[in-house]
């Protein structure tokens, strides 16, 4: 018999553009046996149990899709409904058979400041406040939109635009400092932290899905441990980074020479909009650059990789709308030092591959704090670009290293007592302890 949680849980959603909206219709068409959710982990995976292979879901107590209820803010005042529609990631054939419960959902208005994103503007916005008063606007919305739905509990996950680049700040070192800039409505304090921030002070574990410094400040690593939640980000792995932690474990497992590693990509839908601005795109570049630093051993094995050329790119080109074009060459050489090149051309659908890591995120986040772990969880990090680590620590960009990370956790789960989940709990508020009492 499958282990499912039977309570209503809230999945809420900033910036409910293509990815949020094709996540939501997904889910609906997979309840009501209209579209398999093909991509998720939750829905497909498997693991060992009692020397079989049965799916996942039958060991995990994982909350069931039709336990989901979705909501969450956009800049744009459009429907669930017409903002699929708008961002042309669906089909007809899907969006006219789901249409009732997608119009059904409508964002709430935002918190925006276009200092953070130049490219956008719309008119669902909140009053020009305070940060801290914009904040409690926000908890508000989230308090309301429990209640009305009679939910037990929520995750929130930012599916919204890729910010400007922000250096950490005074600001960000500490909860005090950063509650002390809310309130001083400080520039170095971001949308996406406020909204970590609401969610967090609601009791609602928090995800980011977007490049965006947000849960990866001290600040907010504080409040989640207050608050004993899990936080989870950055930045889903998608199209050509996926390819990237594929393809270069495969090179570092062979020790071969890996010269240069130039990524260009075209893309046409509101993120491509997004990025067109050199603010954003250096917030997205420095996440996509970062997934070859631990793949190759640059300091160990410096006569392979101690003097790799990595370039990325990415160009706003609107006719493409959300599938994504990503072109990858690789200058790398073999046996005496002979040069060879892998050329890759991926034309992949963006939001299609993100719908169901969306997905995956909201049910194992729920599951983390369902079994008492706080914090960042690094056995998520499969998930992301960036993956965010506890401090110190060096994260793990190899997809197949990542996938055992996430495998273990879940078979640690499957297999877990009562006791056994306490020991989690333990275990995690003595590494709580450590950290700050040396700093982290």
């Amino acid at each position: 018999m499958s282990r499912t949680s039977s309570e209503k849980m809230a999945v809420l959603i900033p910036g409910m553009g293509a990815v949020g909206t094709t996540t939501i219709a997904g889910v609906m068409a997979a309840r009501r046996g209209l579209a398999e959710p093909i991509g998720s982990l939750a829905e497909f995976g498997r693991l060992q149990q009692d020397g079989e292979t049965v799916p996942l879901r039958q060991v995990v107590d994982m909350t069931s899709l039709g336990d989901l209820v979705f909501g969450g803010w956009d800049i744009f005042e459009d429907s669930a409904y017409e903002a699929a529609r708008s961002a042309g990631v669906l089909s007809d054939r899907h969006l006219d058979l789901l249409r009732d419960e997608l119009e059904a959902i409508e964002p709430m208005s935002a918190v925006f400041d276009k200092e953070f994103v130049r490219n956008l503007d719309g008119p669902n916005v909140k009053p020009t406040a305070s940060k801290m008063e914009w904040a409690e606007a926000l908890m508000d919305d989230i308090d309301g939109f429990m209640s009305r739905n009679e939910c037990d509990r929520g995750v929130g996950i930012w599916c919204g635009s890729t910010e400007v680049h922000v250096d950490i700040e005074d600001v960000h070192l500490s909860l005090e400092a950063f509650e002390e800039g809310l309130r001083d409505s400080h520039p170095a304090i971001s949308p996406t932290m406020i909204y970590a921030y609401a969610h967090l002070r609601s009791g609602l574990p928090f995800v980011n899905a977007a490049p965006n410094r947000a849960l990866d400040i001290p600040a907010m690593v504080e409040l989640a441990r207050r608050e004993r939640l899990p936080v989870a980000g950055k930045d889903l792995k998608t199209g050509q980074t996926l390819m990237k932690t594929i393809l270069a474990p495969g090179l570092a497992a062979r020790n071969l020479k890996v010269r240069g590693w130039y990524s260009t990509n075209i893309l046409g839908n509101r993120d491509g909009a997004v990025l067109n601005d050199p603010g954003s795109f250096r917030t997205k570049e420095e996440s996509k650059l970062s997934v070859l630093d631990s793949i190759f051993d640059t300091q160990d094995q410096p006569e392979l990789y101690g003097d790799i050329q990595h370039k990325v790119r990415i160009d706003y080109y609107p006719p493409r709308g959300d599938n994504k074009e990503g072109w990858d060459n690789i200058d790398f050489s073999g046996w005496m030092d002979y040069p060879m090149q892998i050329k890759i051309n991926f034309l992949c659908r963006d939001s299609i591959l993100a719908a169901p890591l969306v997905l995956d995120l909201a049910l194992f986040t729920d599951l983390a704090r369902r079994r008492g772990l706080s914090g960042p969880q690094e056995w998520l990090s499969f998930y992301f670009k960036s993956p965010q680590v506890r401090g110190g620590r060096v994260p793990v960009h190899s997809l197949f290293e990542q996938y055992a990370m996430l495998t273990g956790q879940l078979q640690e789960f499957a297999s877990a007592t009562a006791d056994q989940t306490y020991r989690y709990r333990r275990d995690d508020e003595r590494h709580q302890a450590a950290a700050e009492a040396t700093g982290e």
